[in-house]
């Protein structure tokens, strides 16, 4: 966990430094690429196959509350691996480095937030009633909500055969540059509130040291290439960020 958190401080550096070298950002220097979708796979797919594996080791596998909990981990993350990256349109590329990068991370995540749900945590069956767990599963579900709301929005952006990027209009796209990160930042303080775990706030803390510099790169750019941006949007929280 402490490595998890030292990750975080790591990555939101950096990635204020430098933009992570895929999607519009995709360039040169940074070694051999694969195709965006094969590299999306590669890096999600081991979030969803380790905690599952992890997940069935565990003492309480058979409990109530991790089950509950893992179907909500699953349900994110068979989303991301596995039918997201064959949404995608165009033939982007992505680095290998980044792709094994995230391959690292999600193998480390995984493993401390299954072991933690199935063997670790003894939830009994009350927690499904805790205000901590439901606030928590209402945020979760919100932001799962929002991510896939924004997903489909960009993914109508495009016509058939249509390349290049346009200005994302409705929906949550009405206040914020990249309403999709701040589904993901909601969705895992989510995650952090119903597992009331040192491993879900850890994952919390790294999702929002990775997403929210990029949505601050992805409002700038947007900002210098499209003279109309609406001025009132903001990058991540409406009003505020």
């Amino acid at each position: 966990m402490s490595l998890e958190l030292a990750l975080g401080v790591a990555t939101f550096v950096g990635l204020r430094l430098i933009r992570a070298p895929y999607g519009r950002y995709a360039r040169g220097g940074w070694g051999p690429t694969i195709p965006a979708r094969l590299g999306w796979l590669l890096m999600e797919s081991p979030a969803a196959l380790v905690f599952a594996i992890v997940y069935v080791l565990g003492d309480h596998r058979a409990d109530p509350v991790p089950l509950v909990l893992l179907a909500g981990w699953e349900l994110h993350y068979l989303y991301r691996a596995f039918v997201y990256p064959w949404r995608l349109r165009g033939g982007t590329r992505m680095p290998v480095s980044v792709a094994s990068m995230a391959v690292v991370f999600n193998l480390l995540n995984a493993s401390i937030n299954a072991r933690w749900v199935s063997q670790a945590g003894r939830y009994p069956l009350g927690w499904l009633a805790d205000p901590r767990f439901l606030a928590g599963a209402v945020l979760f579900g919100v932001g799962l909500a929002l991510n896939l709301s924004a997903d489909r929005t960009l993914r109508r952006l495009r016509g058939p055969g249509e390349s290049g990027y346009k200005v994302p209009r409705g929906g949550a796209y009405r206040w914020v540059s990249c309403p999709n990160y701040l589904g993901e930042i909601v969705e895992w303080s989510g995650w952090a509130l119903a597992t009331w775990a040192l491993p879900g706030v850890a994952f919390a803390v790294y999702t929002a040291a990775n997403l929210v510099p990029r949505a601050l790169d992805h409002h700038d750019w947007y900002r210098q290439r499209f003279v109309d941006y609406p001025p009132t949007r903001r990058a991540l929280i409406p009003y505020v960020l």
